[in-house]
């Protein structure tokens, strides 16, 4: 049976389709954040988007109960405010209608793109009650009920924590990594690490036998000096997104790398804020905020030069949240090769 809920409130947490400008703008942050990500819209595009919308900034007011059980959870989820309860099982409700018309939604969360592969696994019942909804899902299959088990757990941590929470890629338990599979789940785990670590941009092949293997503790500076396009991605950030992913997954082993990117000169302005962005560049988003986000997640480093920023009539207000300012490109390159890093150009 397809599972009629089991993403709930999770669900809403790893959609494309929660644009985190929203967020930023909700949370009272400058600017007005990242834009949004590469999906198609459908009937219920915009609807549903407002209803993720509300249920993140109203996280305060849900609450929600888990119980284990052996082959799975019953969990409730609800709220004293009658609003956000209608809100609560309107988004049970679409969510289940996308599942029944094999209507998926691109997962960014590993844990998240996991459970969905299993969705006929996943026996679910869910009940609406005055306040929310009460849904028990379970599953012969051990493994699945351990990714169930730990999906539910992260979906409490998404109603405490909101839009903190949101920021965050949640792994696949490893008790459940563990657990016997078939030759063919194998294979399709092989398959997923194509997107080891940056889900969307820069694939990469497995290639446990090359040589020249990526080695724990390496340290790159990228240095981006071009513009491009304004109404698309940077290919540069692309090319930073597929380092990260090749030092995750593209070898033997993961290997831990400390990434640092440098934009000066044609590249300032990729770091621009959407606000400032849309009124450089007559668009409504900046196209490259998304993924700088998801690189800052994993860990890499972002600094523009300020010396550039004033040169183009900016300051660091104008830039995302998550980009620090330096003093200049030049004394960041020098710093951080002092300090060990690898220069690394990217001239286009």
């Amino acid at each position: 049976m397809r599972t009629l809920g089991c993403l709930l409130l999770g669900l809403m947490m790893s959609l494309p389709w929660l644009s985190v400008a929203d967020a930023q703008q909700n949370q009272g942050r400058r600017g007005r954040g990242f834009g949004r990500g590469g999906h198609g819209r459908d009937a219920r595009h915009d609807a549903d988007r407002e209803v993720f919308q509300f249920l993140l900034t109203n996280h305060d007011k849900i609450t929600r109960r888990v119980r284990e059980l052996p082959d799975g959870v019953e969990t409730l989820t609800e709220s004293d405010d009658e609003e956000v309860a209608s809100h609560i099982k309107d988004h049970v409700e679409w969510m289940q209608h996308r599942i029944e018309d094999v209507n998926p939604i691109r997962m960014r969360d590993p844990l998240f793109a996991e459970i969905f592969q299993h969705a006929d696994d996943i026996t679910m019942v869910h009940v609406e009650t005055e306040k929310g909804v009460r849904v028990t899902e379970t599953s012969d299959d051990p493994y699945v009920a351990k990714l169930i088990q730990a999906h539910a757990k992260v979906v409490s941590q998404f109603v405490e924590n909101g839009f903190a929470e949101a920021m965050k890629n949640h792994s696949v338990p490893d008790d459940a990594v563990d657990s016997p599979r078939t030759v063919e789940d194998a294979s399709d785990t092989q398959d997923e690490k194509r997107f080891p670590l940056i889900d969307g941009h820069g694939s990469v092949v497995r290639l446990p036998d090359a040589i020249h293997q990526p080695r724990r503790g390496a340290k790159l500076m990228v240095d981006i000096t071009s513009g491009s396009d304004p109404a698309k991605l940077h290919p540069a950030i692309g090319y930073v997104a597929k380092f990260v992913n090749i030092y995750a997954g593209a070898g033997k082993e993961p290997a831990d790398a400390k990434i640092a990117v440098v934009l000066h000169g044609g590249g300032t302005l990729t770091v621009l804020n959407d606000e400032a962005y849309a009124r450089k560049f007559n668009v409504d988003a900046n196209p490259n905020l998304e993924l700088l986000h998801q690189l800052h997640e994993a860990g890499v480093e972002l600094c523009v030069c300020g010396q550039s920023l004033n040169a183009a009539g900016y300051d660091s207000m104008d830039t995302a949240v998550f980009v620090d300012t330096a003093v200049s490109a030049l004394t960041a390159v020098v710093n951080l090769q002092a300090d060990g890093f690898s220069y690394v150009p990217l001239l286009k």
